[in-house]
């Protein structure tokens, strides 16, 4: 069967919108469950008695376990199939959610914590390739990925939103539970209105290729979580840095040479996908920073609850979806998608610049909304041609592990920027207090102030940062918009499908 053809049927297909809908409700889960705990952590902690040098496993058992495992879960969808992939990976994380939900110990909750990043790394490749190779012509699907990409920016707060709600009104293990009715309608749309293309018979999957790249990644990732509480030069830190690195290295020179590669490394060669995943990666570390820092100066200096917290990224959210659905996905066929990408860092950068400026007492709509709001259309603008351009013109064979190294790209990036970001805060408010701690009656005010330095400090990285992801889109995303009418980018070997 001819590409041409397997698109028209595609698109030929009633229930293909329905079928998005399934897609973008797994994704959101996936993503939200980054943050949706988040808040629900000091609750949970008393609660299980989970100590304070622990509490961070809540948070890094599940980036852990999806970073690491991403690849391998990319390859499996390219192996098995993307729907039969996608459909486990709902079901083990829906199970995963009820585990966690009824933890009766801190172990238990680390535990399914895992296991949910471990299924998420099936279930976020294959949601990718599923969209990838049911939306074949340009316009349909700028649309298809312009919601995508609105889910994959704003999920993370749209998980503090659900995350404060949730809390404070019912309890921290709904944070859990609310996915499993969520996975089960994802698991019936599926499949009712889900395809896919055979599988291509064959394939092997790269057992030494995993181990070396699932445990570089592994390594690099677990290193940058306890970069946090450990600090830069502690020896347990470097030693996974470095085994990290050794581990990826290896991993890169076997690629080369194996049969069935775990991660082809024509992926990585192609310039504008090498550009998208830099500026994904990059873009996400200042974007972590950001909800890191934002909701502790909410709670802690401004004092919002769980619910006002929640509600404070309200516009961050709907600038992103705006950004992503209205001018993103109206613009990718008329324009490089590089003049939307540079430009959305640039406005990021810029929200990140205004947010410099917060002090102890900064008024919500005045100084920290049209912040939220430029670094939403900023987000929205970028996030939508990153996906889109990352993954066309790939092999359908290929088309799991290219998602995955995109989704890679975001997770390792959000592990950086958490780590490093907070480092440099810690460090700055600590210098601060130091130099202006004299009168002891005062020492409650100087603190906040020094935690706000602090984290302003860290926000400026984070705009230096946004602008070299915008720098990378410029220079190295030369892609050219598709012609009006012409079937996205797909490659020869896409016909043996």
């Amino acid at each position: 069967m001819s590409a041409t053809s397997t698109g028209d049927q595609a698109d030929a297909d009633p229930r293909r919108w329905w079928g998005l809908v399934v897609i973008a409700l797994a994704q959101l889960m996936v993503v939200l469950d980054a943050t949706i705990v988040n808040i629900a952590l000091p609750s949970a902690q008393r609660d299980l008695g989970i100590s304070d040098g622990d509490r961070q496993w809540v948070i890094t058992a599940y980036t852990l376990a999806f970073g690491g495992l991403l690849l391998l879960g990319g390859r499996i969808a390219d192996l098995v199939g993307r729907k039969r992939t996608f459909v486990i990976g709902l079901v083990g994380f829906a199970a995963a959610s009820a585990l966690g939900g009824a933890a009766t110990g801190s172990g238990m909750l680390f535990g399914a914590r895992a296991l949910q990043g471990a299924f998420a790394a099936m279930l976020a490749p294959s949601a990718l390739s599923l969209l990838t190779t049911t939306f074949t012509d340009p316009k349909e699907r700028g649309k298809a990925f312009g919601i995508y990409g609105a889910l994959a920016g704003s999920g993370a707060a749209i998980g503090f939103i659900v995350g404060g709600l949730l809390t404070e009104y019912l309890n921290w293990r709904w944070c859990l539970y609310v996915n499993i009715p969520v996975a089960v309608v994802a698991v019936i749309g599926a499949l009712v209105l889900l395809h896919d293309r055979p599988r291509h018979p064959g394939a092997r999957l790269d057992v030494p290729g995993v181990l070396l790249g699932c445990g570089g990644l592994v390594a690099i990732v677990y290193g940058f979580s306890e970069a946090e509480p450990r600090g830069w030069t502690d020896a347990l830190v470097l030693t996974f840095f470095a085994a990290g690195v050794v581990l990826l290295t290896t991993f890169v020179w076997w690629q080369t040479r194996a049969r069935t590669p775990l991660l082809p490394l024509h992926i990585l060669k192609d310039r504008n996908r090498a550009g998208c995943f830099l500026t994904m990666g990059l873009a996400v570390i200042g974007m972590f920073g950001l909800f890191l820092f934002m909701t502790y100066y909410l709670q802690v200096v401004l004092a919002y609850s769980p619910v006002q917290t929640g509600l404070a990224f309200l516009p961050l959210t709907a600038s992103i979806i705006i950004g992503s659905t209205q001018i993103s996905a109206r613009l990718i066929n008329r324009v490089p998608p590089r003049a939307l990408m540079a430009p959305g860092m640039l406005l990021a950068s810029a929200g990140m610049v205004i947010l410099t400026r917060m002090t102890v007492d900064s008024a919500y709509a005045t100084e920290i909304l049209p912040a939220l709001i430029l670094m939403g259309l900023g987000m929205g603008l970028t996030f939508m041609p990153v996906f889109s351009t990352a993954t066309a013109g790939v092999a359908p064979q290929d088309s799991g592990v290219t998602s995955a190294t995109l989704n890679t790209a975001q997770q390792v990036g959000g592990s950086i920027g958490t780590a490093l970001l907070n480092t440099i805060a810690t460090t700055s408010s600590t210098a601060y207090l130091t130099a202006h701690i004299t009168d002891p009656g005062g020492r409650t005010q100087t603190a906040k102030e020094a935690v706000v330095h602090g984290y302003t400090v860290a926000i400026w990285w984070a705009a230096a940062i946004m602008l070299l992801a915008g720098l990378i889109a410029a220079l190295m995303v030369t892609a050219k918009p598709p012609k009006h009418g012409a079937p996205a980018q797909t490659p020869v070997s896409e016909s043996v499908a």
